[in-house]
Parts: C-alpha cells; structure tokens; sequence
C-alpha cells in the first residue's frame, strides 16, 4: 500500500494511493483531493495509508449528502420504521438537513459542518426567520442524522460516522403535567355520561397511549380475568388512519385492570350493543372498544381536538390526553409501587426511561425511604436494648 500527493494548484493536492490491483492485473489507484498546506495533504496522505493498513479505507465516491440521504430513506428507512415515523424523517430530511448540508459530498462530510448547522439552527432555524429551533427539536435532528450516517457507514460508504464526534444542544428539561388523585377525581365526574368517560378512566387506570386507548378491540379484553392485552395502536398519516403493531415487543403488554375500570368496560359494552343496533346497515363494525359514533376508527387527531375542547369548555386547567398516562405512573410511584411494575404497565422498552421520565417523583419518595429505614433502626436498636 502506497501513496504520494501531486499539486494541483497553489493551495490544492491530489493524493494518489496505490491499493493493489484489478482483476485485469492493472494498478488499482484512488485519488483524493484536499485544500490547504503540503503537510495538510500529508497528514491526510499517512491518515488515508492508516485506513487502508486496517481495513477501514473507504473509496471516494461523488454522492452527496442529499443525494445519500434520499437514498437511505427509500431504501432503508421506510422499510424500518412506522408511516408516521418516516413522514417524520422525511420532513426532517427535506426540510432541514438536505438544505443544511447536502451539498457536501457525502465522503467529505466533517464534524465541524454538522456542527455549524446546529449551531445556526438553534439561532435562526426556524424556516419564518423567527428565531431558532429548540434544542429538543435540533436533538432529533441529530438522532435522525446520526441514524443515517450509521447506515453509510454499514454500507461501506463511510469510514466513521461524522455525527458521533459532534455535540447535539442539550434539551430544556419540561415539567410533565400529572393529575394527583383529587384533580383525577374531578376530571372523571366532569367526564361522566359523555364519550370520554370511559377512555379516560381506562388511560387513567392503565396508562395507556391514545393510540393504544384508540386502536383497543374487545377481543383484546377479557372482563372476567380483569385484563386486556396492548397488540395493536392507532396512528394518523398523510394517507389516513391506519392500525399497526406496537413499535416494541415491551409495547405488547398484559396489563391487570382496576375493578371499577372493569364495570365501566361492561356498561360502555352493552351501550355500544344498543348503539350498533340503532344504526343498523350504517355501523361499521370492526370490534373496536372506542370507536366514532359509526363504529369506524377515531381520528386520533380529532379525538385530541375533541378532548382539549371538553376540557377547555369544563372550566378544568388545560390537560392532554397523554397527560393522563403521566398522572398513571405518577401516582403509581408515588403510592410505592415498584418501578419495574410501573414500567411493565407503560410498556416502556427499559426501566431506565419510567425512572428518568417520572423522576420528578423520586425527591419525595427518597425522604420516606431514609424515614422507613431510620425507623427499622430505631426499632431494631430499641428491641436489642431491651433483650440485653
């Protein structure tokens, strides 16, 4: 493996490398380009013959960043991921990161670009010259962009991925908003004898996503036992509302259902029953335990819509309907439940994420620790004092 530089012009160098032979038996060259000094280009010339030594070496190719990135979505992305998911990507990739860098060939693609773009984005991002994104918008961006470039590396198109020595902003931790038992008692009286009764009280109870709330049959309930089964959610895309299985296999959960939960299941059972017959020809049944007033899915969009709206018209503080699975593992920490329980019941793929998502929780819960174990020593140290 050999390699020497030729200048170009005054402040560009080519660097040809001898990496062995075709199969015609001629010499295998690549030339690679690089600005700057003549020790700039040897410093790049003994990195290149490093590379090539352990196996590393990648050939230079003229695909740029953008070029590489829409390849990446279509032919890996879009298999991988969820429509929802990669509506996102794709609106991440077109708007913000082709327009940022893709104009780099993907080969030359260097920390300091990557760098830059977050950078500015943070300061001036946002695409109505308003101002810049927010660091948790910028991180996804990074975890998108990092994902991808993970990818050319695997395909032999990068020797390292250019995102993992970069720093992405670090988000502004937000205070989730959890209802304690009084406020969950005054949401449910306001909600009664209307469509949001039930599925309140069931993600009150379970700590069910909407979509999973949205996407429940009844054939995934089983009132008798007291449980029902987490195996398919609902999402919305540019195509409409469709039905998917859950992003992770900690997602398809068993989950143990309150007594009062279960009577509320059987009650909203026989009125769906009354409603169906009513409608007749017009119901479109596919077994759904919520569903729009035709039995079809409901949008989850308008559901949300639709609940902000009760809310808001309820006189109550302005509450999502996720919020409602916070309030679940909130209160479920807070009565002493073990956070593997509360992780089970959330489906969250690790009990890592419960703990530094509810972690807002854990203050209060560390005191009465320290106080239950000052109190077993007391005890302790009182009944040997009385022993002796």
């Amino acid at each position: 493996m050999q390699g020497h530089i030729r200048q170009r012009s005054k402040h560009s160098w080519a660097i040809v490398l001898d990496v062995g032979l075709k199969p015609d038996g001629s010499r295998n060259t690549k030339w690679h380009s690089i600005k700057g000094t003549r020790e700039d280009a040897e410093r790049e010339r003994v990195r290149l013959l490093h590379e090539l030594n352990i196996g590393a070496y990648v050939e230079p190719a003229n695909e740029t960043v953008a070029v590489y990135l829409r390849r990446w979505l279509d032919d890996y992305a879009r298999m991988q991921v969820s429509a929802k998911t990669f509506e996102r990507y794709e609106e991440i990739v077109d708007k913000q990161l082709i327009p940022a860098l893709g104009h780099y060939k993907l080969a030359k693609l260097r920390p300091p670009h990557i760098q830059g773009f977050y950078a500015k984005a943070c300061q001036s991002g946002r695409r109505n010259g308003k101002g810049g994104l927010s660091p948790q918008t910028v991180l996804h961006h990074h975890r998108v962009l990092r994902a991808a470039l993970n990818r050319a590396v695997k395909w032999g198109l990068l020797a390292i991925n250019p995102a993992d020595a970069v720093e992405p902003p670090r988000p502004v931790h937000k205070e989730i908003r959890a209802l304690d038992e009084s406020a969950s008692a005054t949401l449910l009286r306001a909600v009664a004898g209307t469509r949001f009764e039930v599925p309140v009280l069931v993600a009150l109870t379970t700590g069910m996503r909407r979509g999973e709330v949205l996407g429940l049959r009844w054939s995934d309930v089983d009132l008798k036992a007291g449980t029902l089964a987490v195996r398919q959610t609902v999402e919305q895309t540019r195509s409409g509302v469709t039905v998917k299985e859950p992003k992770t296999q900690k997602s398809r959960r068993l989950v143990a259902l309150a007594p009062m939960t279960v009577e509320a299941l059987k009650s909203h059972r026989t009125a769906q029953v009354a409603s169906r017959l009513a409608l007749g020809a017009a119901y479109q049944d596919q077994g759904l335990v919520f569903s729009a007033a035709d039995g079809s899915l409901w949008n989850p969009a308008s559901f949300s819509a639709a609940f902000i709206g009760f809310v808001t018209d309820a006189g109550l503080p302005h509450l999502r309907f996720h919020d409602l699975r916070h309030s679940h593992a909130t209160q479920l920490l807070r009565l002493g439940i073990h956070p593997k329980i509360v992780s089970e019941r959330l489906g969250h793929s690790t009990i890592g994420i419960t703990l530094d998502t509810y972690s807002h929780v854990m203050p209060g819960m560390q005191e009465d620790a320290a106080a239950q174990v000052d109190n077993a020593l007391r005890l302790a140290l009182g009944e040997a004092a009385a022993g002796d």
